[in-house]
């Protein structure tokens, strides 16, 4: 089936980058089960990602297509839009959540240009890359929402994660000028700011350090994937009126 149609009424169309493990995959997840169809990108993982898809489409009878590239590069992206505009007739998307994100800890003295530039792009340009080609027909529609999963480092700087607190820094900055110049178009533009949330990434942490920064959270405890996820849902349902936040889930960290 092609899950674009139930009866006469269109399914919303939801792109998620990042999305084969963490808070990508809780949203897709989570959108799945309320009945939107999903394009999910990954970089490498692409059979986890699949098996996904196909567990998704199976228990929720939605549409799923599978991409797996490096979302830094815009030939990459332009790719991706390009089979997107394809399989739907030139509709796009309804929905973009860039969620994709890379991270390193370590003295900036010893981060490497190649490091400092792949952390940017993945982190920043992608989200500039994504958004510039899913604008037009939500522009032409009137109507579309641009979900961007940020960090509290963004705001307030983390030690020896210069580079990730600059990215998401920029993340934010991009998030509230788009959202300027996109409600005329009655297109919402907003960012989630994450705290400490239970992800690959963040087990890079010994247990020690993630036991340490537990203690400084009056809940106690890291987030989950799925409470960012229920947090994204709650922002596209959000009235129209929502636009150029960027919404903070840290259990009270900061």
């Amino acid at each position: 089936m092609s899950g674009m149609q139930i009866g006469t009424v269109m399914k919303k169309k939801v792109m998620i980058t990042g999305a084969s493990r963490g808070i990508g995959r809780a949203i897709a997840k989570l959108f799945a089960k309320e009945g939107y169809d999903l394009y999910l990108i990954c970089q490498n993982s692409i059979q986890q990602l699949e098996e996904l898809g196909q567990q998704l489409e199976k228990e929720y009878s939605i549409h799923c297509v599978c991409f797996a590239g490096d979302i830094s590069s815009f030939a990459f992206v332009q790719e991706l839009f390009q089979n997107i505009y394809e399989k739907t007739d030139h509709y796009g998307i309804d929905i973009l959540i860039n969620n994709a994100g890379i991270s390193h800890i370590g003295l900036l003295t010893d981060l490497s240009v190649t490091e400092w530039d792949s952390i940017l792009n993945t982190n920043l340009s992608a989200s500039f890359y994504t958004s510039k080609l899913a604008l037009p027909p939500m522009i032409a529609r009137q109507h579309g929402k641009l979900i961007n999963i940020s960090s509290v480092w963004g705001d307030r700087g983390a030690s020896c994660e210069v580079a990730y607190s600059a990215s998401k820094g920029g993340l934010n900055a991009f998030t509230k000028a788009l959202a300027k110049e996109l409600a005329p178009s009655n297109i919402q533009v907003n960012a989630i700011a994450c705290g400490l949330i239970d992800t690959d990434m963040n087990h890079s942490l010994s247990p020690e350090d993630l036991k340490q920064l537990c203690s400084e959270i009056p809940a106690d405890r890291m987030g989950t994937p799925e409470e960012v996820a229920e947090l994204v849902l709650h922002l596209v349902l959000s009235p129209s009126y929502l636009t150029g936040q960027i919404i903070t889930i840290d259990g009270g960290w900061l």
